[in-house]
């Protein structure tokens, strides 16, 4: 990644945001080192006071083997999409559109100190009910790397953020996750409301959410997410950690 910094002035209040992300030019400042794929940090805007954000491009995704090939980016949308349908607002702001590699996901950049990931946040009790969030949202979402890096404490705002859900909503369980030292934390009545209010909207064929995930998930896909919503409004804690084979993500970090 080039030595270009990125001041505080880079970002625009929320409410421009949807827009800029979605049609400002954008412009490469340099790749993210250690992604799996490519990710590119990009400043989108007409000039140098433009916000950064962070572009995953279709045609830059690894083929998996469980996972649709070219799919992973409509699975970043989808994560924010459920996320704000739900009020939880851990997912910073995401779209598909094009851009200098073709067509891919652009997130909303999140100033954080990268020193900064779940292992040191988990100390502090304060934030437990932020991460116990997170962990919820996994299950929900079925994301399958829930690496410690993935969290991350914003420097505007003091809230928690999950990114990289790449590999989510499958229909099979896949949940890998580093947040265990929650299990057995209390499911709030208002995120288990939340949830409910989730699976009655994937239930309805003309709800406005499913005309929203319709292009990014399959219908199976789609129909095991409103099976999870269901079953999470009845849970009351977190698990804890499972004895089955790999409940971790490799590398944790």
């Amino acid at each position: 990644m080039p030595a270009e910094t990125l001041p505080p002035d880079a970002r625009v209040p929320a409410a421009g945001a949807p827009d800029l992300l979605r049609s400002g030019p954008m412009r490469p400042l340099g790749f993210v080192a250690n992604a799996s794929n490519h990710t590119l940090l990009v400043r989108v805007g007409p000039d140098d006071s433009g916000m950064a954000a962070i572009y995953k491009p279709r045609d830059g995704e690894r083929p998996l083997w469980d996972f649709p090939t070219g799919t992973l980016c409509q699975r970043e949308v989808a994560a924010f999409e459920v996320s704000a349908f739900l009020g939880w607002n851990l997912v910073p702001r995401t779209l598909l559109r094009d851009g200098p590699m073709g067509e891919g996901s652009v997130q909303l950049f999140i100033p954080h100190n990268p020193d900064e990931h779940y292992f040191t946040l988990v100390g502090d009790e304060r934030l437990h009910p932020q991460l116990a969030r997170v962990a919820l949202f996994d299950l929900l979402v079925n994301n399958a790397d829930r690496k410690g890096s993935h969290v991350l404490r914003s420097q505007t705002d003091g809230l928690l953020y999950g990114v990289d859900h790449g590999v989510t909503f499958h229909i099979e369980p896949k949940l890998r996750t580093v947040i265990w030292e929650l299990g057995d934390h209390p499911i709030t009545a208002e995120w288990r409301a939340d949830l409910e209010r989730l699976a009655d909207a994937l239930e309805a064929d003309d709800d406005a959410l499913l005309a929203t995930l319709r292009p990014l998930l399959g219908r199976a896909e789609l129909g095991v997410l409103a099976t999870r919503a269901r079953r999470l409004t009845r849970a009351r804690r977190l698990p804890t950690v499972p004895e089955e084979h790999r409940p971790y993500p490799w590398p944790p970090l």
